[in-house]
């Protein structure tokens, strides 16, 4: 521990061990709170609530992103693989390389897979009309006539809950496709800083809306810099809104910190009331490697949370290891604001 890390603790009172306990015991609280006997196993595969929609889905969920980097038969391959071994859970997203992503789904749903899972896409139009055109275009691309779960994709500013809900805003198209039966249940996603993911809900709840879920990174170093698991996923908990982690290993970052294992990654995730933990596989060897991750899964105890926190806090503190929080590098629509509008 560096001089002013002590120095720092020292001012507040708060020794490292005293500091340890207090995180493992508000995230096993956290946990709790989920209730671990509602899960149920099917094969080597877990199922959860997906908050109170009354539907349960897979604890893994497979990214969309990844799956349009391989060959398109080979993306192909993954998706039907991953259903085939009990994922139930599918994300996706309207801009995911142009859209290829999606096409990719959509042809790997044929054949009877899609009446198997549970899909979910996003899009990024802030406007009514663009969310209108990105609703149809992902409809069309996945070759469906509904979408489980819709969600606003990357809510990282703080003006994105007031363009959202806004008057002639994305979720008027949101609600109305709802309606119309394209879609069944209505979501956002972030992975930029706690204050965006409670200002979204504030948002929601003065405009007589409550939202199904909510994704966001959940990871061992989140735990120790703007954290989502401490700040975000008690209000969803309470809400009954289902909890959608994503980034379990920081996107890979977590272990290059050499703190943690993936297996260890992995267990935290699963650990703290997930509906459903979403993690990209592009190859089938990291598909083989998560589905092992959830076959040997059992809740993290308060003793095994608070040895990860010890060993991730010092390289955790600065953020460096989730630059998605800290820099634009996964920021999309960043980059092209034409998809927001």
């Amino acid at each position: 521990m560096s001089g002013d890390a002590r120095k720092d603790q020292k001012q507040s009172g708060v020794s490292r061990r005293d500091f340890v306990k207090i995180a493992a015991a508000g995230t096993a609280a956290v946990a709790s709170a989920q209730g671990w006997a509602a899960e149920t196993r099917k094969g080597d595969m877990i199922y959860r609530d997906l908050g109170r929609t009354g539907e349960k889905v897979s604890a893994l969920g497979l990214g969309g992103f990844h799956i349009g980097n391989p060959p398109e038969a080979e993306g192909i391959k993954i998706i039907r693989s991953a259903i085939d071994r009990g994922v139930t859970f599918l994300d996706n997203c309207w801009d995911y390389h142009d859209g290829e992503s999606e096409k990719r789904m959509g042809k790997a749903l044929r054949d009877g897979y899609r009446e198997k899972v549970f899909v979910m896409t996003k899009i990024d139009g802030r406007t009514k009309q663009l969310a209108a055109k990105q609703i149809d275009e992902s409809l069309q691309r996945l070759q469906t006539d509904r979408i489980d779960l819709m969600q606003h994709h990357e809510v990282i500013r703080l003006e994105d809950p007031d363009r959202i809900f806004s008057e002639g805003g994305a979720m008027e198209a949101v609600v109305e496709a709802q309606k119309a039966g394209k879609i069944r249940f209505i979501g956002f996603t972030g992975h930029k800083d706690p204050m965006v993911h409670l200002r979204m809900l504030e948002t929601a709840k003065q405009h007589g809306f409550r939202f199904d879920a909510a994704q966001m990174p959940v990871n061992v170093m989140d735990a120790h810099f703007r954290s989502f698991g401490k700040q975000v996923v008690p209000e969803l908990v309470k809400e009954g809104i289902a909890v959608l982690g994503m980034k379990p290993l920081a996107s890979g970052a977590a272990l290059k910190s050499g703190a943690v294992t993936p297996v260890e990654c992995w267990h935290y995730a699963l650990s703290l009331p997930t509906s459903v933990v979403i993690t990209g596989l592009d190859s089938m060897k990291f598909l083989d490697e998560a589905l092992e991750a959830v076959r040997t899964f059992k809740p993290l105890d308060e003793g095994k949370m608070a040895a990860l926190l010890a060993k991730t806090r010092e390289p955790a503190l600065s953020g460096k290891f989730e630059r998605f929080k800290t820099a634009n590098d996964f920021d999309a629509t960043a980059k092209n604001p034409a998809w927001i509008g």
